[in-house]
C-alpha cells in the first residue's frame, strides 16, 4: 500500500506533478476524511461537493442542500411578507377607515363623491348584491363543508374535521364581529336608502367574502390540477367583487363600507389559511391517521 496515491490526469493533460485544485471545486476526500481514500472519482472528475462534508439544510434534513451561508428557509421567506400584506396592512387600513367614520373625517367627503358617481339603482345591481345574502352565500359554504367532510372521512385523513369546523366557526363569527362595529360607528346610509344607521361595515360584503373565501380555501387542497384551482379562486374573487359592486351601485352601502369589510375579511381569511396550511403540513409530514394507529 502506498501512502500517497499516484496522481491521475485527464485526457489531454500532460502536465507532471500532483493535480491542481480548480477555483470553485471541492476535492472529494482530503487527508483524514471518511471515504475510499482516493482523491478522485472513477471517471477522473472531482465531485462538486464531498459526501462527508454535506451539511443539513436549514429545515434539518440531512444532505439535501449544499452549504449556502445565510440562506433563509421557506418559512422565513413567505410568511413575513404575507403577514405584512395580508394581515398588518389590511388591519391598519380598517383602523384608519373606522377612525374616519367615527370622527367624520375628510375621507368621508371623498367617499360621498365617489358614491354619487357610482350609484345607479337597477335590477341588475340588486341581483348582484343579493349574492351576499345569508340565504345564498352560506348554503354554498355548507355544501363545500359537506363535500370536504365526506372526502376526508373516506380517505382517512388525519383530523379531517378540523378544516370544516374552522370554516364553520369563522362564518359564525362574522355577525359577532360586524354587528358591534355597526352599533358603535352608527353610520347613516346613502341618500337612496331609508334613514337609518348601522351601515358600516358592510355585512353583505363580509358574508360573501367569508363564505366564498372559506369555501375556496377548503376546496384547494382537494383539487389536483392547477387549472381547477385557478378557476375556483377566480370564481371566488368574481363573486365577492360582484357583490361589492352591486351594493355600491344599488346604493345600499357607501364605498368605504365595502372597503372596510374587504380589509377585515382579509385578516380573517389569512388566519384561516394559516390554520389550514398547518393542518396540511401535519398530514404531509406522515402523521398517521386515527384509523391506522396512534400518533
Amino acid at each position: 500500500m502506498r501512502d500517497t496515491p499516484r496522481p491521475q490526469g485527464t485526457v489531454g493533460d500532460f502536465r507532471p506533478g500532483p493535480p491542481q485544485l480548480r477555483p470553485g471545486r471541492a476535492l472529494a476526500h482530503t487527508t483524514g476524511a471518511s471515504g475510499s481514500g482516493s482523491p478522485h472519482r472513477s471517471d477522473g472528475r472531482s465531485p462538486q461537493t464531498p459526501r462527508g462534508a454535506r451539511r443539513s439544510d436549514p429545515d434539518g434534513r440531512l444532505g439535501t442542500t449544499p452549504p449556502v451561508p445565510g440562506r433563509p428557509t421557506s418559512f422565513l421567506r413567505f410568511p413575513l411578507a404575507g403577514l405584512l400584506g395580508l394581515v398588518v396592512l389590511p388591519a391598519l387600513l380598517f383602523a384608519l377607515i373606522t377612525w374616519q367614520v367615527v370622527a367624520r373625517g375628510p375621507l368621508l367627503r371623498l367617499d360621498s363623491r365617489l358614491s354619487s358617481a357610482l350609484v345607479h339603482p337597477d335590477r341588475f345591481s340588486e341581483l348582484l348584491s343579493d349574492l351576499g345574502n345569508v340565504q345564498v352565500a352560506v348554503p354554498v359554504l355548507v355544501i363545500v363543508i359537506g363535500y370536504v367532510v365526506r372526502r376526508g372521512r373516506a380517505t382517512g385523513t388525519d383530523r379531517w374535521w378540523l378544516p370544516p369546523a374552522a370554516a364553520a366557526v369563522l362564518m359564525a363569527l362574522v355577525p359577532a364581529i360586524i354587528v358591534p362595529v355597526k352599533d358603535w360607528t352608527a353610520r347613516p346610509g346613502t341618500p337612496v336608502v331609508p334613514p337609518a344607521v348601522g351601515y358600516f361595515p358592510s355585512g353583505h360584503t363580509a358574508t360573501a367574502a367569508i363564505a366564498y373565501g372559506s369555501a375556496t380555501l377548503l376546496l384547494l387542497p382537494w383539487l389536483r390540477s392547477r387549472a381547477a384551482r385557478r378557476t375556483v379562486v377566480t370564481a371566488c374573487a368574481a363573486l365577492v367583487l360582484a357583490v361589492s359592486y352591486g351594493l355600491v351601485r344599488r346604493g345600499y352601502h357607501w364605498p368605504l363600507d365595502v372597503a372596510a369589510s374587504w380589509c377585515l375579511c382579509a385578516v380573517l381569511l389569512t388566519a384561516l389559511r394559516l390554520l389550514l396550511s398547518r393542518s396540511t403540513r401535519r398530514r404531509s409530514s406522515g402523521t398517521p391517521s386515527s384509523r391506522t394507529g396512534p400518533s
